[in-house]
């Protein structure tokens, strides 16, 4: 099952496969049992982790278990805002790779930029330098808006290679990735579901679910693949891990593409998390 989804390599070389497996709350014994099931059952090979979900030790267990080599697999995990000075952030990212007891992250990412506090370009070269090191392969950010990915280069001369946002049918982010694209920068989905029940009762994305004879959660992930975007739905549960990364068989055409992307609010934020003014620790 790993063989057959699509690679997407990033503007410094890595590549990462277009789906991966969500890890909020899987935790201990048994989050280890699932996230390894999921390589070595399903065929995950990326793996999405945070130093906030507390779960990096889960993550790092089941790499350990899995009869997958280490290299083939993709590890993300992210930088916390309390840690965005950058001795705190060198030593984070040290403790990051210590918790999951690997010698490597793929891909590492600043969490949120935390604009108030304005430590995001310091924690920046923290992983400029992780990386010279041979600590991370791949940097990154999460929830950055385009004027704060402009000052990261400019004042580092580095971009990041990715830009994990909210993105979903009721939120599309339509304007963040087209200057993605523009800027080759791939864009990766949170909440790619919305995290609510009230998308996988939509009517509209249920009758193109039934034209396909796809699940709604299989149509909504497609049409992130055909958006371009790296989606990393969380489940815990074989049955549905086993669903979410079956979705390489089949086509939306343009007509219900636009459909599912005219679904967006301006107030599709789950949370009204605006990078502009939300703050993480």
């Amino acid at each position: 099952m790993g063989n057959s989804v699509p690679e997407i390599t990033l503007n410094d070389g890595v590549t990462l496969p277009a789906i991966g497996l969500g890890t909020y709350t899987l935790k201990g014994n048994q989050g280890v049992n699932s996230i390894q099931n999921a390589i070595d059952e399903i065929g995950y090979r990326l793996i999405d982790s945070a130093y906030n979900y507390e779960n990096e030790g889960t993550v790092g267990e089941a790499v350990r278990r899995s009869s997958v080599p280490r290299e083939h697999l993709r590890i993300t995990s992210k930088l916390p805002g309390r840690y965005q000075e950058y001795e705190k952030a060198v030593t984070t990212i040290e403790e990051s790779l210590y918790r999951a007891n690997l010698d490597y992250y793929d891909l590492y990412l600043i969490h949120w930029p935390n604009p108030k506090q304005d430590h995001y370009v310091e924690a920046w070269q923290a992983l400029i330098d992780a990386k010279k090191r041979g600590l991370i392969r791949s940097i990154g950010v999460c929830n950055f808006l385009p004027e704060h990915i402009e000052r990261l280069e400019k004042e580092t001369g580095v971009k990041p290679s990715v830009n994990q946002i909210e993105l979903h049918p009721f939120f599309n982010q339509a304007q963040q990735r087209k200057w993605h694209k523009e800027n080759d920068i791939k864009t990766q989905s949170w909440s790619p579901l919305a995290r609510a029940n009230e998308v996988l009762e939509n009517n509209i994305i249920q009758q193109i679910a039934n034209n396909h004879n796809k699940s709604i959660s299989q149509v909504i992930l497609r049409w992130h693949y055909q958006l371009e975007a790296i989606v990393i739905p969380k489940s815990s549960s074989p049955v549905r891990q086993l669903e979410n990364i079956s979705i390489f068989d089949f086509n939306l055409d343009e007509a219900e593409m636009s459909l599912i992307s005219g679904l967006t609010r301006s107030d599709g934020r789950l949370k009204n998390q605006d990078p502009a003014i939300y703050e993480e620790f």
